[in-house]
């Protein structure tokens, strides 16, 4: 049996080299334990859904 909490599954580091934050354009970094890929530069937190990084500023979490 499992539980249903489960850690997200890792962030192919080839994804984190061509993906950039759309509102810097900076990089973005990889929070294993929110499942988001993180802008400092923008203080924001893009979610990750079903293994698709939802880069729309508007979906993203303020920091």
């Amino acid at each position: 049996m499992s539980d249903d909490f489960s850690m997200p599954p890792a962030v192919d580091p080839r994804l984190l080299e061509i993906l950039v934050c759309p509102v810097t354009k900076g990089p973005l970094t990889w929070d294993r334990e929110a499942g988001e890929l993180v802008s400092s530069g923008a203080k924001l937190a893009y979610p990750i859904r079903d293994g698709v990084p939802i880069m729309l500023p508007d979906e993203a979490r303020k920091l």
